[in-house]
């Protein structure tokens, strides 16, 4: 099943759909889709942003992305040799409009809701992995069966929530391809000068409309979104290189002021940089 920006295609047949992404990076442009996403990081690491926020993946995650929940994978391109991820999507309805509210699957109800939200496991992940693990030669009823077992544990685990907006509104093709484009732009051009009037005239729309355009589809302003991925890209420098200093680092990824550096991270992380470089 191949992944277009804001769209999937697949068999009309299809209720359960297994995907395994094996590429240098991982689809790299921000889409939606109204299946919901189980996700394996087998291998790999980037920035995952998902509705309104800016997280970090590394091999070993279990990620869950709801339905019609904008996410983009930002893989680290510059250590990365391969990206390797095991998925399954389905839709509350695949399996019937009612399968999901059967008396006897009251327990999944936990999973569905924090799904909205897109989440990722933080305890014990030995048994999904060995799910995820089985599941490509898997017949269809044992793939049915798999995905059963794991909602069950997804409905059961701790876990961190990715997002905390949800716009209740899909994104039109239109509107998705001019969000797209302007996370494209700032996830390529992050460590340089951005303007509003720069990344307005890239959603082809006048500086004003674009800030209530943007604010209204990510709940946050667009200084705001930009400064949090300057921040996480700080982090991943700050764990990965020792020999750059805090002031390196801070122009490294954009900022031209260490003092702004030092308060936007503290407000991000709320840590300073240099606690979370010892830490």
């Amino acid at each position: 099943m191949k992944v277009l920006p804001f769209k999937i295609p697949k068999p009309e047949s299809a209720a359960l759909v297994y995907q395994v992404d094996l590429e240098h990076v991982f689809y790299d442009k921000l889409h939606q889709h109204e299946e919901i996403q189980l996700s394996y990081i087998v291998k790999g690491e980037g920035n995952l942003i998902v509705g309104d926020t800016i997280n970090y993946y590394k091999s070993g995650d279990i990620i869950v992305i709801g339905s019609q929940l904008p996410h983009v994978f930002e893989s680290d391109r510059e250590h990365q040799k391969q990206s390797h991820m095991q998925t399954l999507f389905f839709t509350e309805n695949s399996f019937g409009k009612d399968f999901f509210n059967l008396e006897e699957l009251t327990e999944l109800h936990a999973f569905f809701k924090r799904a909205k939200h897109g989440f990722k496991i933080t305890s014990n992940q030995t048994e999904f992995v060995s799910l995820f693990n089985s599941i490509e030669k898997a017949t269809k009823l044992e793939r049915f069966i798999i995905l059963l077992q794991l909602l069950k544990l997804f409905s059961r685990a701790e876990h961190k929530s990715l997002s905390s907006f949800i716009y209740e509104k899909n994104f039109s093709i239109i509107e998705g391809e001019r969000m797209r484009n302007v996370f494209d732009y700032t996830m390529t051009n992050y460590e340089k000068d951005i303007t509003l009037e720069t990344v307005a005239n890239v959603a082809n729309m006048t500086k004003n409309a674009f800030c209530k355009y943007f604010k209204k589809y990510t709940n946050k302003t667009y200084g705001t979104f930009l400064n949090e991925l300057r921040i996480e890209h700080a982090c991943k420098h700050l764990m990965s290189n020792n020999k750059l200093n805090i002031a390196d680092v801070a122009y490294k990824v954009g900022f031209n002021n260490i003092s702004n550096f030092n308060r936007q991270f503290k407000k991000v992380k709320n840590v300073t940089p240099l606690t979370f470089k010892r830490d």
